[in-house]
């Protein structure tokens, strides 16, 4: 081996110590016990060298835990981050790879962020917030520079639909069966599945891209290489899952996507056949549902959730509050404040960004999201693909996310940038390479 080579891990390796024990400092808050601070470090700098060394199997890592979001930083984001780290300080994460319009859009809204700070009623609370958002667009980029082939893709799909399905799977159970661990898996006195969420209004719209990808997968298969059998019941699974979570946003999100998919299947050339199986697979997991409704006897709360509750008032007036928020504060109160000055959360991703960084920095966002869309639609119409995963179901998915963004705050919903980075990555790998592959 050659001297030059043989340094390149060695000084890989030692950026990442440095790297690890930075961030044990940064992330560890200094009233913590000295052997949590350097218990800490040792875990990040372990970390940091199993992703020098082993640097597709941490990514797995990432994604297996994409699932379990129970406190921020979540579990998944400790990985990523080391990741991200690490890809910078080898050259495996160029912006130069990703599309101009979202880095910009990125920079422009995190730049607003800052901005914002100077307002804030609580610093810390601020900075707390901040680092999660730019961690989350950063892992954004990342995605769009990491999956450049279809054996990344392949995996990133398998984990992601894998996880969506076992922790629906658990979820829905953990009703009706007495598991262990049923508390964890449920919430409201157990009468809402949650996985391994801590929250069932996260949990269910978590499940609707992977539903969304593996429908296209079991229509026209293309990564996925099980059976059409196994995807269906995979499908009836994740539809439970949606159902069972009872979370409103969720469903929404659900038939908006659905109702994108069969659109954009019925006016594609020679459609006729996968509208035919779309429509085919919807008959299934609609008795599926209607199966499950009966058999549980939960007809009677569903339609208790399906009705107006009493504290939608509540988030509506706080909606209200946080658009007189915004015109009173030109631009805005900072990261994370939204909480200090109204009794309970914003329930939108816009209202928030309007009262929390300005009318310039909704306007940013907005533009960052449906420049986005603008970007999926074309993905879809022109049939580029992400190395395999459908433009379709990415397509559906961004659409499905974003009319959830209007009655929940999405802008920490790691999947939000899972999708979006896949979005970047095909439009950008597309531009670049010819990749027009007929989806």
């Amino acid at each position: 081996m050659q001297p030059s080579r043989a340094l390149g891990p060695a000084f890989a390796l030692a950026t990442a110590a440095v790297l690890g024990m930075g961030m044990a400092i940064a992330l560890t808050p200094v009233e913590r016990p000295a052997w949590e601070l350097v218990a800490a470090g040792l875990g990040l700098l372990g970390l940091l060298a199993f992703t020098v060394l082993e640097y597709e199997a941490a990514v797995a890592l990432g994604f297996l835990l994409f699932a379990v979001v129970r406190v921020e930083p979540a579990p998944a984001d400790a990985v990523f981050a080391v990741v991200i780290a690490v890809a910078l300080a080898t050259g495996r994460f160029n912006l130069r790879t990703t599309p101009l319009g979202p880095a910009l859009g990125i920079a422009v809204f995190i730049l607003l962020n800052l901005v914002a700070c100077f307002d804030a009623l609580d610093p810390a609370r601020a900075a707390s917030f901040m680092s999660i958002t730019v961690y989350l667009c950063a892992f954004g980029l990342w995605v769009a520079s990491y999956v450049t082939d279809q054996i990344r893709a392949r995996r990133i799909l398998r984990i992601y639909v894998g996880m969506a399905v076992l922790t629906a799977g658990l979820g829905a159970a953990a009703l009706f069966l007495p598991l262990p661990g049923h508390d964890a898996l449920t919430s409201y006195q157990g009468t809402r599945a949650r996985g391994l969420f801590k929250d069932p209004n996260v949990f269910g719209p978590f499940l609707v891209p992977a539903l969304l990808l593996l429908l296209q997968e079991t229509i026209e298969p293309r990564l996925l290489r099980s059976n059409r059998f196994l995807k269906l019941i995979g499908l009836g699974i994740l539809t439970c899952g949606v159902l069972f979570s009872y979370s409103r946003a969720a469903w929404l999100d659900f038939v908006v996507g659905v109702l994108v998919m069969g659109v954009v299947f019925a006016l594609r050339r020679g459609g006729s056949r996968r509208a035919f199986l779309f429509a085919f697979v919807m008959v299934v997991a609609g008795t599926v549902l209607i199966a499950s409704i009966q058999v549980t006897g939960q007809l009677a709360f569903l339609k208790e959730r399906a009705q107006f509750q009493t504290y939608d008032n509540q988030r509506f007036g706080a909606q209200s509050g946080g658009i007189r928020v915004g015109e009173r504060h030109p631009i805005g109160i900072g990261p994370g404040q939204f909480e200090l000055v109204e009794p309970i959360s914003a329930h939108s991703t816009y209202v928030r960004a309007l009262a929390e960084e300005g009318v310039i920095g909704f306007v940013v966002l907005v533009a960052l999201l449906y420049g986005t869309l603008l970007m999926a639609l074309r993905n879809a119409v022109k049939g580029w693909d992400t190395h395999g995963i459908g433009s379709t179901a990415l397509l559906a998915a961004w659409a499905g996310v974003l009319a959830n963004s209007v009655f929940v705050d999405t802008l920490h919903w790691r999947h939000l940038w899972l999708v979006a980075g896949l979005i970047w990555a095909a439009s950008q790998t597309s531009s670049s390479a010819g990749t027009r592959l007929l989806r």
